[in-house]
């Protein structure tokens, strides 16, 4: 019987990435074994974070907690 594998068999993380993998094309997303930088992920979250934050009414909230927060402080 003739062997018909080629290669070790590729992970399955969905199937474009498969077929990016075979064809030498590094798979969507993919990225070294490293861990990203903490400021790095920051700067990533903090944009969505104030469109979120002025969408659905979070700043008027934060201005009230913070003003509370000085009240009791005394300041």
């Amino acid at each position: 019987m003739t062997h018909t594998a080629g290669g070790p068999p590729v992970r399955a993380r969905g199937r474009l990435a498969g077929i990016a993998e075979v064809s030498g094309i590094p798979a969507f997303g993919a990225r070294p074994g490293t861990r990203r930088h903490p400021l790095v992920a920051v700067a990533m979250v903090l944009p969505l974070a104030a469109l979120l934050a002025v969408v659905f009414g979070g700043v008027e909230a934060v201005v009230v907690q913070a003003s509370s927060v000085a009240g009791l402080l005394g300041l």
